[in-house]
């Protein structure tokens, strides 16, 4: 089966970090046979306030549904003052309710410039996404002083922290394959026989 794995990069900073650490993850992604690889950016979308109406209500229909119809997630945000930044969790607010990571399998990426990473901040979205019923997999990958990692073009300067931040496209993807892949071809064998009951 084809497994459709969307990001979301938290970050709408031109140059910003958690889209140069996020890139060395498409990479990994796009090395995968089988995975379709969709990036979301978030500053294109003008996602309303909650409670507020949407200026294109059909950019954020389209979102919710690109995100529904994916068989796993990965959100990369960076750490702001001891949590997520506000632009990932205005997406995830504009995903619904319920909401559209709903049961899906969630990797989780985090930067930060202090020497003990995006410990908090990938601490509080496992929260967020486990209260809306979504799958957070352990072993968030968290990124410690990273404007040492990445150089001005983006390239990474330390060869195991870049295996570390490849890490975060592995986990998902073999989540997938051990637990999700599994599930859906069994219903699909016991729909078969349904059918034919």
């Amino acid at each position: 089966m084809s497994i459709k794995i969307v990001t979301l990069c938290g970050s709408v900073r031109p140059g910003n970090y958690t889209a140069m650490a996020l890139e060395l993850v498409h990479d990994e992604f796009r090395k995968l046979p089988g995975v379709e690889l969709i990036p979301l950016r978030l500053d294109g979308l003008e996602l309303p306030l909650p409670g507020l109406p949407a200026k294109n209500p059909d950019a954020i229909a389209q979102f919710q549904e690109t995100v529904a119809s994916a068989t796993g997630v990965l959100l990369a945000s960076p750490e702001y003052h001891g949590g997520i930044s506000s632009p990932m969790k205005l997406a995830i607010d504009n995903l619904g309710f319920p909401s559209k990571l709903a049961g899906k399998p969630i990797s989780l990426l985090g930067v930060a410039a202090g020497t003990i990473g995006a410990i908090k901040s990938t601490e509080q979205l496992r929260a967020i996404c486990a209260h809306i019923g979504a799958v957070p997999l352990p072993l968030a990958v968290s990124v410690a002083n990273v404007q040492q990692v990445f150089d001005a073009e983006g390239h990474c300067l330390d060869a195991g922290t870049e295996k570390f931040i490849r890490r975060a496209a592995r986990n998902l993807i073999d989540y997938i394959n051990d637990a999700v892949c599994p599930k859906l071809s069994l219903e699909a064998i016991l729909r078969g026989r349904a059918e034919e009951d």
